[in-house]
């Protein structure tokens, strides 16, 4: 790029004003997010976020990519048939603990399993914030903050690398919203990795879970990226839930040899034909079928 052309974080920010509370951590994953863009030196036009519902899915309004604010829980699905339709976008999916973990829990899943080339970036705040301090899928069970659970939720929480980890996921990490510098590192490895990336990022709700402010003191950098999937597992044996890095990052397959590459070519296309030949078949009325 000349270097007129060279992108600002302010670049990726739209003119819409953030509603998100004073301290509220998704500010600070917000300006890791057009850090790491600018720093890949994306155009806004290859961007696209796709969000759920939730304090954190309002995300999108706020930057001046390309830009799809979903309904609750479905911001993989939408993300999937993106990165999938068009590979040529770097696809960005954002969204909350109670938005991707419970009711789009099972998206979440399948999502690592497929693999589908794109980045999910949930801000992890152990509570649903947007109405007003529920206990979410990764409260602790002793959390007695919400009025509808005040001897806490009671049922064991919801542990998000482990649950990546064993659905499949190539890349996997955990960074913190006040550490924004960091956080803009990680998202660019995440964004740079060629399939599911998964991002959980510590974003403190003072609002509803004021003892959050504490988070800075606890948070610690100490993931190094393991290749092997069993080692990852037996460092998560030890994980606190504060550490922050890359857990797991997933080698990644050389391309298929041309000669491979060209037989997967030659099958796409006999089946292609053989589609068409199908579908006019069926129009004509003879359903395509000889006795």
């Amino acid at each position: 790029m000349s270097a007129a052309a060279v992108l600002k974080p302010k670049d990726y920010k739209s003119a819409t004003r953030p509603v998100w509370c004073p301290g509220c951590g998704d500010f600070g994953v917000l300006n890791a997010l057009t850090k790491a863009l600018a720093g890949l030196g994306l155009a806004p036009e290859q961007v696209a976020v796709i969000s759920g519902i939730g304090c954190s899915s309002r995300l999108p309004a706020y930057t001046s990519v390309y830009g799809f604010h979903g309904v609750h829980g479905r911001a993989l699905p939408v993300a999937t048939g993106l990165a999938v339709a068009r590979p040529e976008l770097t696809v960005i999916a954002t969204g909350g603990d109670g938005d991707g973990f419970s009711i789009g829990g099972n998206h979440f899943l399948h999502a690592c399993r497929r693999n589908a080339n794109l980045t999910y970036l949930i801000m992890d705040n152990a509570v649903y914030g947007m109405t007003k301090g529920q206990a979410s899928p990764t409260s602790a069970p002793d959390w007695a903050g919400s009025k509808l659970t005040p001897n806490g939720p009671g049922i064991a929480a919801f542990r998000p690398l482990e649950i990546a980890l064993s659905a499949g996921a190539g890349f996997i990490a955990r960074g913190f919203s006040g550490d924004p510098n960091g956080l803009a590192r990680q998202l660019a490895e995440a964004i740079s990795y060629p399939g599911f990336a998964f991002l959980q990022v510590l974003s403190p709700c003072i609002t509803y879970r004021p003892e959050q402010m504490e988070y800075k003191a606890l948070v610690s950098a100490g993931f190094e990226p393991l290749a092997d999937r069993n080692e990852a597992f037996r460092r998560l044996l030890t994980d606190d839930g504060f550490t922050t890095g890359v857990l797991f990052r997933a080698p990644v397959a050389a391309p298929a040899p041309a000669d491979a590459r060209q037989a997967a070519g030659d099958e796409a296309a006999a089946l292609d034909a053989l589609a068409r030949e199908f579908t006019a078949a069926r129009l004509r009325g003879d359903g395509g079928y000889e006795p």
